[in-house]
């Protein structure tokens, strides 16, 4: 009898160690641990989405697929998920002037990423969160998410935006912040926790990233053109003024919102409740109450 316990007790102890151990990272797991790590996950799993695109004299043109990245790994440490492999295939049409983007058509992105997402909810990812770290997939993300009710099935998808970075015990910013929105004082200092090595600061200033304001509507005038129209170089913001702990703040802020909000997702039962009632009163629209 006690040789049996004995022999129990070290199985479980052996799994619960090997559950320890499991890479958050699909691409790292083998099939048997990937049956494991999603139901350690409880089919919870997250797709980092970045792009390449210039991030102005001084950054590497993967900076926003390199930045979530990093924080989405420093969350699924807290909080454990199945982390998607790197996924760049955003909007970025606003930037195809400049060496090293990659812009894809709108039908190619919206049917890639649908296509994504399917693949993981048929591998078990039954709740996929999608984690923004580029600003161009703002508008982009939003109307994907709403797309997800044109049709019935089994899972729900999330889309968690860029952080909220005006928290409490933030470190004061140098520059404006109202201009520094790409490749600025704050981007450049979350890359100098996330890629030291690959920011040259020495070339920070060697390019502006003023707002050249060459575009006079109205504010409630929206035309796309914006962006090109006021930093025409791709570059907005004061990446010379960053600094360390800025980034170390910026990026444990970021690491932490996404965690809470994987907590929050696994507990959900709800979407996927309300998602299939909608659908079942999709078929029947009559009969719904008035």
């Amino acid at each position: 009898m006690r040789s049996s316990l004995l022999v129990l007790v070290m199985l479980c102890g052996w799994a619960s160690s090997r559950a320890q151990k499991l890479s958050p990272k699909w691409e790292e797991l083998t099939a048997g641990d990937f049956v494991q790590a999603i139901h350690q996950s409880q089919g919870v799993c997250v797709l980092p989405f970045g792009i390449l695109e210039k991030h102005g004299p001084h950054l590497p043109i993967g900076t926003d697929l390199l930045d979530v990245r990093y924080a989405v790994m420093n969350a699924v440490g807290q909080e454990y998920a199945v982390v998607f492999p790197q996924y760049y295939f955003g909007q970025i049409f606003e930037a195809q002037q400049e060496p090293g983007t990659i812009a894809y058509s709108l039908t190619t992105q919206l049917t890639l990423l649908q296509e994504t997402v399917k693949e993981m909810a048929r591998n078990g990812c039954k709740k996929v969160v999608i984690v923004n770290g580029h600003g161009g997939n703002n508008s982009l993300l939003p109307l994907f998410a709403q797309a997800q009710l044109a049709t019935p099935r089994d899972y729900v998808v999330y889309v968690f935006g860029l952080p909220r970075e005006n928290v409490p015990g933030r470190p004061a910013m140098k520059s404006d912040p109202k201009n520094d929105m790409h490749a600025g004082e704050t981007e450049t200092s979350a890359m100098l926790v996330a890629r030291p090595d690959l920011v040259h600061m020495d070339r920070a200033q060697s390019e502006s990233g003023s707002d050249q304001h060459r575009l006079n509507l109205p504010d409630n005038v929206y035309t796309g053109i914006w962006w090109y129209a006021r930093f025409p170089d791709h570059y907005s913001g004061t990446g010379s003024a960053a600094t360390k702990e800025l980034g170390e703040f910026d990026q444990k802020t970021w690491s932490s919102q996404i965690a809470a909000a994987i907590k929050a997702i696994k507990a959900d039962s709800e979407s996927l409740r309300l998602q299939n009632e909608y659908f079942e009163k999709t078929q029947h629209p009559l009969d719904t109450r008035q």
